[in-house]
């Protein structure tokens, strides 16, 4: 799937061709103007920071199944078109709102934001953004946000792993499976990973999880919902979780800065490594969208905006 170059697309104000790189000047971006159809790649206009906000300068932007989601129309955030996705991304600090005090210029920063991270610039609130330590790659350090954000809240805030539990995990060849995996071998000291590709509710809670087991949802990216059978859940006594890492940053955002900060720790200590699986380029968003789909993808994808 080529991208798709459509000027036409977009308001004037949006694009701008022949213009430099730079704060206060027009910066490329991946632009959805239909939703289900392939995202332009095209010059923004920026905006000024607000007093809270911070600019970036994008190195490395994840590309998550929720991206393709919300460029269908199929997330449960629809952002007004046109749009541009992306959700999690690492990059160094280009400017500071008056009233920042997190971060300065300069500094070496992972982020989450609300669809607009694939650019080469991105705004952010500053509590969104996360200093990085120097031995971290801005590649690998991309890596960590959604993943491995969603990887320790699954684990420690939800399902309250223990050392020596069995932790099953389906469909593990993706970045977030991989990061469970690796949260729970390295830092929880679980054992016995059984790595199966998304077996039938009712046969995981009736063969695999324990006495009172835990069972949590973390998504659908294989594209059938499953029903949770009731009757087992009695049974064994099991706990049937969900967990919507971004809602988080709305509904508890301690807890969601936790698991950054854990993640940033984690690597600090060695404990973790994150796997990067492949990377395209900015003009690459469509194939990068259609190699996801196509579930080719072993780690984690990213955008290179470099």
């Amino acid at each position: 799937m080529a991208p798709l170059i459509c000027w036409r697309c977009f308001p004037r104000a949006w694009l701008c061709r022949g213009a430099r790189r730079g704060p206060g000047r027009h910066y490329r971006a991946a632009l959805c103007a239909e939703l289900k159809e392939p995202l332009a790649v095209g010059e923004v206009a920026p905006r000024p920071v607000l007093p809270h906000e911070v600019r970036v300068d994008v190195h490395f932007c994840g590309v998550n199944f929720a991206d393709i989601l919300v460029c269908h129309g199929q997330y449960q955030e629809k952002p007004h078109l046109p749009f541009t996705p992306g959700m999690e991304f690492s990059g160094t600090v280009l400017e500071i709102g008056t009233d920042v005090s997190t971060v300065k210029e300069g500094d070496r920063v992972i982020g989450v934001s609300h669809f607009n991270a694939m650019a080469e610039e991105c705004i952010t609130d500053q509590k969104t953004l996360w200093q990085i330590p120097e031995k971290l790659p801005l590649r690998e350090a991309a890596t960590l946000p959604v993943t491995y954000g969603t990887a320790i809240l699954a684990l420690e805030h939800r399902a309250h792993t223990q050392p020596g539990e069995t932790v099953l995990v389906t469909a593990a060849a993706g970045a977030t499976g991989l990061a469970v995996i690796d949260v729970a071998t390295n830092v929880l000291r679980a054992k016995g990973f059984w790595k199966t590709p998304r077996p039938l509710v009712s046969f995981l809670m009736s063969s695999c999880l324990a006495w009172e087991g835990r069972i949590v949802v973390l998504g659908f990216a294989g594209g059938n919902i499953a029903s949770v059978p009731a009757n087992l859940l009695l049974l064994k006594n099991i706990s049937a979780l969900g967990l919507y890492w971004g809602r988080y940053q709305l509904q508890n955002f301690p807890v969601f800065s936790k698991s950054l900060h854990s993640a940033l720790q984690y690597y600090h200590q060695g404990r973790i490594q994150p796997y990067v699986g492949k990377v395209f380029k900015l003009e690459e968003v469509n194939d990068a969208f259609l190699h996801v789909i196509q579930r080719k993808s072993t780690g984690k994808v990213l955008l290179s905006l470099k």
